[in-house]
């Protein structure tokens, strides 16, 4: 079971790290252009994170779905070893 949580950790861990790398990058060049420029409207800091996320999401949801979709079939498999 240790092995297991420990899998899904990592999963999640990668799964999530490209779009928290690339929303992270853009909040911060969004806040370095806000401080140089004095513009403090909240939505010019939400749209181009929003648009970041779709893209990142389009360029490789993909793969992260094909990545969840091969833990839920080996945890599925799985579950009859379980009951022993």
């Amino acid at each position: 079971m240790d092995g297991l949580l420990q899998q899904t950790l990592w999963l999640a861990f990668w799964i999530a790290l490209p779009i928290m790398g690339a929303l992270l990058v853009t909040a911060l060049l969004m806040s370095v252009f806000q401080a140089a420029t004095q513009i403090l409207e909240p939505t010019l800091s939400f749209v181009p994170k929003l648009l970041v996320l779709a893209f990142v999401l389009a360029l490789l949801g993909a793969w992260m779905g094909g990545r969840l979709v091969e833990f839920a079939q080996q945890v599925l498999g799985g579950f009859p070893g379980l009951i022993e």
